[in-house]
């Protein structure tokens, strides 16, 4: 199915036993009229989560604070820690 935003496709392979995750790279973004490049006030964002923006939102929201800010936290400790 194409996509109507125009967004490109990212997909994280899943660890032993997990499905790969595929989405839209910007698609919070643009599910709450926020431009690309700048943050996503925390009062939106707390929004989406709660589904005022709609499920779709909702989901992207659940995906962002979970596992993509999961992964942001690992990659900055890893390079405090000096890398491997």
């Amino acid at each position: 199915m194409a996509s109507k935003g125009g967004g490109k496709t990212t997909t994280i392979k899943g660890a032993k036993g997990k499905p790969a995750v595929s989405f839209q790279k910007g698609g919070l973004h643009r599910s709450l009229g926020v431009p690309q490049g700048q943050k996503i006030p925390a009062a939106k964002m707390a929004a989406a989560a709660r589904g005022d923006y709609g499920p779709k939102a909702k989901a992207q929201a659940a995906l962002a604070q979970g596992m993509l800010a999961a992964g942001r936290k690992t990659a900055a400790k890893n390079r405090k820690s000096g890398g491997s």
